[in-house]
């Protein structure tokens, strides 16, 4: 009885965590996103993959030690006939002898030391440029997911505030319909009229689930952006975004701008390779040494003694190899001009890169100073709009204004409203390319 009572607990408190409702700032969901996101989470292993790559560039220049051991059994030894007179036998008499001995074992331990191999020493500055272009690709990556969630929250706002139009366009329809229902029941209204304003109540309901549909895609959008289970629930806070100059007073340097480092890292990296291809055409020397000791004799040298025809001896060597490329069938010369064209190749991505940042600059520029001036136009007009709907309302209670008058104004305010809500939007998407373009993105945290 008790494990079900705190099984019930457990489950009524996993159903209340599950239904808590988070509100979310930019700033709050932009750091949930980097610490949860997979996107961001592979970034930094990466980096942290690239530690290990280096590693093991470097373990090439290092000592490589190796123990052996073995051991051999010979059924059949294999023989060779000599002359005797070689062991002192008659001079034209032939004997048979035979090698080796029926049991064999070896054991050692062997040494290797590359003493010079350009190839290393290219790959020992590679890694570490290696590391340098995931430290870049970290940064960008993290500038990505902050974009995505900055776009996908600020759209989240606006369908949330085309949602509220909507609530405020059905309470003061329902006003309207309250009051044409009373002038019915007087016999001072049409029945058309209030059929009509019927009709214009089921319409904002149908197209407020429509939005209301849209805002829960919407919503789901950004969790998946920010790396939130989907199941959870989430609340933007309904504040008026500032909608403030920027100052144009000199383009921003895009040869700072991650992008543009990144590529420059390829850059520097295709280098390397390129070099490192260049590297097989210089001769390489290595030392070896090795120390083995061998039992051999007529029965299984473990535990044997010589007292049962086993000896052990030991025996090593020291060595230097040398390793001189003469020809290689033009190989290598094939594979420095394929490097060379890739460098070319990555120079011209690099002059495109840095065209491309400019583009995007020119345009969140250009966006922001027609967002601004469309923001100020559609303030005025949604403020317009709404005082003649006001008047509207007032004239058609007097029998002023027909109920198509009333419709037109009311429908006129919502359009209105949507086109401010709309023209937020547009500001602050071109608010965050400009901001992107100037390599600030991170500076949204601050918010």
């Amino acid at each position: 009885m008790k494990r079900l009572i705190l099984l019930t607990f457990l489950t009524f408190a996993y159903v209340a965590n599950a239904q808590e409702v988070k509100t979310l700032t930019l700033k709050d969901a932009i750091a949930y996103a980097l610490e949860n996101k997979s996107d961001a989470k592979k970034a930094k292993l990466k980096v942290e993959n690239s530690e290990y790559q280096i590693q093991e560039v470097r373990s090439r220049a290092l000592p490589q030690i190796t123990a052996n051991g073995g051991l051999t059994y010979n059924p059949i030894l294999q023989t060779t006939f000599i002359d005797a007179a070689s062991f002192g036998g008659d001079p034209g008499t032939t004997i048979q002898a035979n090698f080796g001995q029926k049991w064999t074992s070896v054991a050692g331990v062997s040494l290797t030391q590359n003493l010079f191999d350009q190839s290393v020493f290219t790959g020992l500055k590679a890694a570490k440029t290696t590391r340098e272009f995931y430290q870049i690709n970290e940064q960008l990556t993290e500038e990505q997911v902050i974009e995505r969630v900055a776009n996908n929250y600020y759209q989240v706002y606006v369908r949330r505030q085309n949602l509220n139009v909507l609530d405020s366009t059905y309470a003061n329809t329902t006003k309207v319909r309250n009051i044409i229902k009373g002038l019915y029941d007087n016999g001072l209204s049409k029945k058309i009229d209030l059929d009509r304003i019927v009709v214009k109540l089921s319409n904002i309901k149908t197209q407020r689930q429509q939005v209301l549909n849209a805002v829960l895609i919407q919503e789901n959008a950004l969790k998946f952006y920010m790396g939130m289970p989907i199941e959870s629930q989430i609340e933007i806070p309904q504040t008026a975004f500032e909608v403030t100059p920027h100052s144009f007073t000199e383009a921003p340097n895009t040869e700072t701008r991650t992008e543009f480092l990144l590529m420059k890292k390829q850059e520097q990296l295709l280098e390397f390779q390129k070099k490192s291809i260049i590297a097989g055409y210089y001769p390489t020397l290595s030392l070896s040494a090795g120390y083995n000791y061998i039992g051999q004799g007529p029965k299984m040298p473990w535990g044997a003694k010589p007292s049962d025809g086993v000896y052990w001896t030991d025996f090593s060597s020291v060595g230097l190899n040398l390793r001189v490329p003469i020809f290689s069938g033009f190989e290598t010369r094939s594979k420095v001009r394929k490097a060379d064209i890739e460098l070319k190749s990555v120079k011209e991505d690099l002059i495109d890169t840095k065209l491309s940042l400019d583009l995007a600059y020119a345009n969140a520029k250009t966006q922001i100073d027609n967002s601004i001036i469309t923001i100020e136009n559609q303030k005025g007009n949604a403020q317009l709009a709404q005082d003649v709907l006001k008047n509207t309302n007032n004239n058609y209670i007097q029998g002023l204004a027909t109920l198509t008058d009333l419709l037109d104004a009311e429908n006129a305010f919502t359009e209105a409203q949507n086109n401010y809500t709309a023209a937020v939007l547009d500001y602050k998407l071109a608010e965050i390319q400009l901001i992107k373009s100037k390599g600030e993105l991170k500076s949204l945290l601050n918010n």
